[in-house]
């Protein structure tokens, strides 16, 4: 017969056991979930740079070699100090009617004038303020802030190329954009020319 100090020590010793058990699993899980989002970092990470991403949207400075981007403002869009005029003219029906900014984050055309966004976590200037949804609608429209209302997202940003990325890609780039650092960089506003007026009836 089990006297009632050790019947209370073996039901501490079960509660005890139970509780390490479901911590355990816990951590487990908890673990698990942490492996997941450092892998989807990892992945967007990799797709970024092999899909060119920092090409347009970090701004280029002198180096030893000539012009190379300027990683300590990473995918935060043209610099809000560089400001876009004088405009050069474009003749759209000219064999050479497109061009490029210095700093490797605007460009001209036909299109009009497309201004590369700030990418970076920042709420007030960059992603911060986005949802994943708006972010992947973006991306599969070609629509500026992933609403129907929004301007066309002019070249040489590549969407329609980006749209036939999978789900799991297209979450792994958002996961790492989330993970840079924050950098306020409110850049200007593209400016696409107006769509030819409807013939007449």
């Amino acid at each position: 017969m089990i006297d009632s100090g050790t019947g209370r020590r073996v039901a501490l010793g079960a509660v005890a056991l139970a509780a390490a058990l479901w911590m355990a699993s816990g951590s487990a899980s908890t673990l698990a979930g942490s492996t997941a989002a450092s892998s989807d970092v990892a992945r967007g990470e990799y797709l970024v740079t092999i899909t060119g991403c920092n090409d347009c949207h970090t701004p280029f400075k002198m180096g030893p070699n000539g012009p190379e981007p300027d990683m300590s403002r990473m995918l935060s869009g043209h610099p809000e100090n560089v400001p876009l005029e004088p405009l050069p003219q474009v003749d759209p029906a000219a064999a050479w009617n497109w061009g490029g900014h210095s700093v490797g984050n605007a460009f001209i055309g036909a299109f009009g004038v497309s201004v590369a966004r700030n990418l970076t976590p920042d709420r007030e200037t960059g992603l911060g303020a986005w949802s994943e949804a708006q972010f992947v609608k973006a991306i599969r429209t070609g629509q500026h802030l992933g609403i129907d209302s929004g301007r066309p997202i002019l070249p040489p940003m590549p969407w329609p190329s980006y749209a036939r990325m999978t789900d799991e890609d297209l979450h792994a780039l958002w996961v790492y954009l989330r993970s840079i650092p924050a950098i306020r960089n409110a850049a200007p506003q593209s400016i696409p020319v107006p769509p030819p007026p409807a013939p007449a009836l």
